[in-house]
């Protein structure tokens, strides 16, 4: 199954407490409540490419599966992880 191609946010459910949970600010979480985002996946292999446009903010990380990767996060920050593929 491939998981490429552009994808709208429709709605934002449990946005706030999500947001909350993951250690985000009141200020940030206002700011993004009412922004649609759009999320474009680009699948080749076992390599992803992820961009989410929301408002003027672009955000775009890359990984390959079983690799570790440097991500960003919302806020800026660059996390360190290797992403795994589990079947069901």
């Amino acid at each position: 199954m491939s998981f490429s191609g552009k994808y709208q946010l429709e709605t934002h459910d449990r946005f706030e407490p999500f947001m909350k949970a993951i250690g985000l600010s009141d200020e940030f979480i206002q700011e993004g409540k009412d922004i649609k985002s759009i999320s474009e996946i680009e699948e080749t292999g076992d390599h992803f490419k992820v961009t989410v446009t929301t408002g003027t903010k672009i955000l775009t990380n890359s990984f390959t599966i079983g690799q570790e990767a440097e991500l960003e996060t919302l806020t800026g920050e660059k996390v360190t992880t290797q992403p795994k593929f589990h079947t069901m």
